[in-house]
């Protein structure tokens, strides 16, 4: 363990973006106590207002919206809900891909087959346009957006999940294990899912980010969070029409995303240095 934070620490990329997703998830958790406002508070007359670096009001730090909502306090709220739609992502992709990938790799034949001709359906289409459909169909709603990547992101687990089994299921402890009558569970889960989990790991944290990154593009779309939630993809989608008057509206929520989406990559990145050394600079 102290191996890996040492070379993790000799990533600067990853120790910055380890930082900054520190301050985000910070900022989640206490988001009721720093946001300045309730995210869907309209205040009357004050539409549109700039923010105070381009001479706004001292009471809306980052302006408002073009019904009056104060903009920080959305973002704030909307940096929660992105970080939990992003551990909803990883979590339900995570523990169906992996089941499904140990099944594959461990068992073969015509599981492996059934599983992998499924994942080849899945990533027949691309993945925005899969989400779309699979949104279009269930409806419209975050809750909806959340399944409809997850189901996306399946093959990713999926498949990494079975190519390692498959090199573990070939190793002598297996063959060992056999002969002292393990069971078929205790093979796969106890055995050789834990050997598998160093890139799982990585996935995982790259998962993060293209959960946030999908799920906004979704709201964007009207297709994921519907309004008057502060999700940021929602945010980017009401102030599409005032990009020109007021591009705080847009830019903002913008940047937002862009360091989330880049921190976790950073963080991913790191992880495949920091648990496979001869990865690194690949």
């Amino acid at each position: 363990m102290k191996k890996f934070w040492r070379r993790l620490n000799q990533n600067k990329g990853a120790v910055v973006g380890l930082v900054v997703l520190a301050i985000f998830i910070l900022i989640s958790i206490l988001s009721p106590l720093l946001a300045p406002y309730d995210p869907h508070q309209i205040f009357d007359g004050k539409f549109n207002l700039p923010p105070l670096w381009s001479g706004g009001d001292n009471a809306h730090v980052m302006g408002t919206d073009d019904i009056g909502r104060d903009v920080l306090s959305r973002l704030i709220y909307g940096a929660r809900i992105s970080l939990t739609v992003g551990f909803l992502v990883v979590t339900i992709s995570l523990v169906v891909g992996v089941s499904l990938g140990l099944l594959a790799g461990y068992f073969g034949g015509w599981v492996d087959q059934i599983i992998m001709r499924g994942v080849d359906i899945l990533m027949a289409l691309p993945s925005i346009l899969l989400a779309i459909v699979i949104v279009a169909i269930l409806g419209p709603s975050l809750q909806n957006g959340i399944i409809a990547v997850s189901i996306v992101y399946l093959p990713n687990y999926i498949r990494v999940v079975r190519g390692a089994a498959m090199a573990e299921k070939k190793k002598a402890y297996v063959d060992a294990t056999k002969c002292f009558g393990a069971t078929h569970w205790r093979q796969a889960v106890i055995n050789i899912l834990p050997n598998c989990m160093a890139p799982i790991i990585v996935l995982a944290s790259l998962g993060f980010s293209e959960g946030i990154l999908n799920v906004a593009a979704l709201g964007f779309l009207g297709l994921g969070a519907q309004p008057p939630i502060p999700e940021w993809g929602v945010m980017l989608a009401d102030a599409k029409a005032f990009i020109e008057t007021s591009p705080w509206l847009v830019s903002l929520p913008g940047i937002c995303i862009l360091l989330v989406v880049l921190s976790f990559n950073l963080l991913g990145d790191g992880l495949r240095d920091a648990l496979d050394p001869k990865l690194k600079g690949q």
